[in-house]
């Protein structure tokens, strides 16, 4: 056999909607995996976020690549057969319809453990186990209750994650464990359970805010686009209006900046500004030398400054802008008979394939599956 991806000839069944959890299907299917996705009869709701790629909604179509469309009614005896009939011979399960569904269908991981004593199963949820167990958890909601959004945005106004970084977060989570599960039962021929959830995954990313209140005493402010606890680490204005953000991570660089481009020499040596912790605590005059010097010169003048003096810079780019990025990648996508640039992987392998699989239409493939699966 001619193995051209890592996995190849696995089997992988996912009862999915939104985005978390066929974000972790859509990464095995590009690593070579068959992807069955199992939807309802009215498909999955992520089919109508939107229209914006030739007529498709960009999130399942970013999310569903590659994958196999079979719908399915579970609440008919046939199909619940079928779908036994499937992971009987599946290598993976995968999971995130409302909590205690599955159960309900006699389809949990655990009973479907005991009948293929080789499938990986993984259970995504909005708070895992106890008190929240029953909660709705989409994405914005999930940013709240975790405190992600108690320190992003500006000190006057919260703010929203512009994309949806639970979900995300949680299908990336719930494929590398699936990949660690894969990799347990090729030394013990054994399946085991993986279990994530929307709030475990941000509450990990939580981890060092968390701590600087439970042992600092003092959880970060929210600083807008700055870093709230290294300074000078965020955006400031040029004289033509662009925003530029710097970081200083030590104190060579913090003398470089002061020398070189604040033009305030005197400001190195300043006990109010001579370590991270001091210019935190004296941020505001900081800022205010750094916007004067950065007043003076347009944006091309400033970066061309920052640059010699190999301080570390970003432009804040529009996604228009982002689309132009030369540091950008796509891979092609047929979408409704159109190509559709999308971003590629942001892992490049030997095993690449320097394209996308289409998503499926609703039901696609389900004579096909139901042929291939029937007695």
């Amino acid at each position: 056999m001619n193995i051209k991806k890592p996995l190849e000839g696995m089997l992988v069944v996912s009862l999915e909607q939104a985005v978390a959890a066929p974000i972790a299907s859509c990464r095995l299917a590009d690593a070579g995996a068959r992807v069955i996705k199992i939807e309802r009869p009215g498909g999955d709701f992520a089919r109508g976020y939107d229209s914006a790629i030739h007529g498709e909604a960009s999130y399942f179509v970013w999310a569903n690549r590659g994958k196999e469309s079979l719908v399915l009614d579970l609440k008919t005896a046939e199909d619940i057969a079928l779908l036994r009939k499937i992971l009987s011979k599946a290598d993976v399960w995968i999971q995130n319809i409302a909590p205690g569904a599955t159960e309900r269908l006699g389809l949990s991981s655990e009973t479907l453990r005991q009948a293929n004593r080789r499938l990986v199963t993984c259970d995504i949820s909005g708070y895992g186990d106890g008190d929240y167990k029953e909660m709705k958890a989409y994405d914005l909601l999930v940013q709240c209750e975790s405190g992600l959004v108690s320190i992003s945005g500006s000190p006057e106004a919260y703010g929203r994650i512009g994309v949806s970084i639970c979900d995300i977060g949680t299908g990336m989570n719930a494929y590398s464990g699936i990949m660690e599960a894969l990799f347990m039962r090729e030394r013990t021929g054994k399946g085991s359970a993986v279990k994530t959830s929307l709030f475990g995954t941000t509450a990990d990313w939580m981890t060092v805010p968390l701590m600087q209140s439970d042992y600092g005493g003092k959880a970060p402010k929210r600083v807008g686009l700055n870093h709230p606890t290294i300074s000078p680490y965020g955006g400031y204005q040029s004289k033509d209006g662009e925003t530029v953000v710097i970081s200083i991570q030590n104190n060579r660089e913090w003398a470089r900046l002061c020398t070189e481009v604040v033009e305030l020499p005197e400001m190195i040596d300043d006990l109010r500004f001579a370590t991270n912790n001091a210019r935190v605590e004296n941020r505001k005059d900081v800022d205010a030398a750094i916007c004067a010097a950065f007043g003076r010169y347009d944006k091309k003048q400033l970066i061309e400054k920052l640059q010699a003096s190999k301080i570390a810079f970003g432009s804040v780019n529009s996604v228009v802008d982002l689309s132009t990025h030369p540091a950008l990648r796509r891979w092609p996508m047929r979408v409704n008979d159109q190509i559709a640039h999308m971003v590629a992987p942001p892992v490049i392998t030997d095993f690449d394939s320097d394209e996308f699989h289409p998503a499926p239409t609703l039901g696609e493939h389900t004579d096909r599956i139901k042929a291939e699966f029937s007695d």
